[in-house]
C-alpha cells in the first residue's frame, strides 16, 4: 500500500509542529503549509489522500481552500478534515457544505487526533 500524502494546512507554527509530532510516526509523508495560498500552490502540482484544513488562516481560509479542492475533478474525491477553534453554527455548516469527512476542534487531543486521520484515510467519515 502506498504512503498516504497528506497536506496540512495550519498557520500557526506550533500546531503544525505537534500535528508533525503525532502523523510522522504513522508513516504518512506531510506537506506542512502555513496559510491558505500556500496550501492552493501546493495542490496545484500535488494530489493529497487527505487534506488537513485549519478554518482560520491568512489569505484563504481552510473552507475556501476545500471549496476550490471539491470544484476540481482531480481533488474532488481528496479526504478533507477540518481544523477549528471556531464553535459557531456557520463553521460547522461551511464545513458540511465543502462535505469535510471529519471537523477536529482545536485543541487537538493526540491519540483521538491520530485515529480520526486514520479513520478517515480508510474511508470513514466522522460526523459532527
Amino acid at each position: 500500500m502506498p504512503t498516504p500524502i497528506v497536506l496540512v494546512a495550519e498557520d500557526t507554527e506550533g500546531h503544525r509542529t505537534l500535528i508533525d509530532l503525532l502523523l510522522s510516526p504513522q508513516g504518512y509523508e506531510l506537506a506542512m503549509v502555513a496559510d491558505g495560498r500556500e496550501a492552493l500552490e501546493w495542490l496545484h502540482d500535488h494530489t493529497p489522500d487527505l487534506a488537513i484544513l485549519d478554518v482560520d488562516m491568512p489569505f484563504l481560509d481552510g473552507l475556501e481552500v476545500a471549496r476550490r479542492m471539491r470544484a476540481l475533478a482531480r481533488l474532488r474525491e481528496a479526504k478533507i478534515i477540518v481544523l477549528t477553534a471556531l464553535r459557531d453554527p456557520a463553521t460547522l455548516e461551511g464545513a458540511r457544505l465543502i462535505k469535510a469527512d471529519a471537523l477536529v476542534p482545536k485543541p487537538l487531543a493526540g491519540k483521538d487526533f491520530r485515529d480520526i486521520v486514520a479513520k478517515v484515510l480508510a474511508g470513514e467519515r466522522q460526523p459532527f
